[in-house]
């Protein structure tokens, strides 16, 4: 297990109330702090509550490149012994792992995700979840791509088909079919949240396949996104703003806000509630957002085609916070 540096803060703007003591947060990362995708965004969720809060009542260490499941459950445990107040097990692939631990240490809180299980059926009451609605940002990635594509052919890239990998891509389907029936979307799940390889070898496959737009999810993306950028097509990213990756390729990420979750968690943790609920990411409260980035499509439509183009994405997007369009999901 790796453990870095501590980080403080403290805002009565979010409600949090100060206890005197610092509230206290682990979080289990599976990628690094720096990986432009999933361990980013929480990461940079936790600075943002950092910023708000105040270094006296707030402080959160993490341990990253926690891929090894046993190695995770370890740190969970660990952090737990020591007495944090919320431990996050970010992944979807440490549900086990809390079932295993959370009932050893029952006033300890733990939130895990993206998922809508918090185990309350098994007699466990501090497991909170959070669970983003991917399939909203995969539909208005899905629009973006079918307004782009001129080959008809578009590419998704995903880890393992389960949370919100598989939301994603449901919506990134539906929104692509709703806007262009006669496109084609080929989407794969690798298999893996790290295989940058892998993922740079799926991109190669899809392009050559004639694909001018890609998009896909998890940490590994960032193989994919390079490639892109040495072909020439565009990529729609995930988690959080993917453009500095590839500015003149990126177009449009969507970015997941962990504090629509975290800052209400913690609220009920020091009201005395230590789990149990589910905490959902949406446009309509602000966990998702969409960031556009010009720069990509500058020189490669007009300035009236890009104005076009933006008018009927955001047109979208107020469709879905409206509830005006659903996206389900299997």
């Amino acid at each position: 297990m790796r453990k870095l540096g501590t980080l403080a803060v403290l805002s009565a703007l979010v409600g949090i109330v100060a206890l005197g003591a610092p509230f206290r947060v682990a979080v289990i990362l599976p990628s690094t702090i720096n990986d432009f995708a999933w361990s980013q965004s929480m990461y940079d969720a936790l600075v943002a509550i950092q910023k708000e809060m105040g270094e006296e009542n707030f402080q959160f260490v993490y341990s990253e490149n926690m891929y090894v499941i046993a190695d995770a459950a370890a740190a969970i445990r660990d952090y737990a012994a020591q007495g944090y107040d919320l431990i996050i097990a970010h992944g979807s692939q440490y549900g086990s792992s809390l079932v295993d631990i959370a009932p050893d240490f029952p006033e300890t809180s733990f939130v895990w995700g993206s998922t809508a299980q918090t185990f309350t059926e098994l007699g466990i009451n501090n497991i909170f979840a959070y669970a983003p609605h991917a399939e909203e940002g995969g539909y208005v990635n899905g629009v973006i791509a079918a307004l782009l594509t001129k080959t008809g052919i578009i590419g998704g890239i995903g880890p393992i088909k389960t949370g919100d990998a598989k939301r994603y891509a449901a919506g990134f389907e539906k929104g692509v079919k709703d806007t262009n029936p006669d496109a084609q979307v080929n989407y794969t799940f690798i298999g893996s949240y790290s295989d940058v390889a892998l993922a740079s070898e799926a991109a190669r496959t899809f392009i050559n396949a004639g694909a001018d737009v890609l998009t896909g999810t998890a940490q590994m993306t960032v193989g994919a996104i390079s490639v892109a950028k040495e072909k020439g097509v565009f990529w729609l990213g995930y988690d959080v703003d993917q453009s500095p990756l590839a500015p003149e390729t990126v177009v449009a990420s969507i970015v997941v806000d962990w504090t629509v979750a975290l800052k209400p968690i913690i609220a009920m943790i020091q009201k005395g509630k230590y789990g149990g609920e589910i905490l959902p990411l949406t446009f309509a409260n602000g966990g998702l957002k969409l960031a556009f980035n010009d720069a990509a499509l500058e020189g490669k439509l007009s300035p009236a085609e890009i104005i076009e183009l933006k008018a009927l994405v955001w047109n979208t997007l107020a469709k879905i916070v409206k509830g005006e369009i659903t996206i389900e999901v299997e």
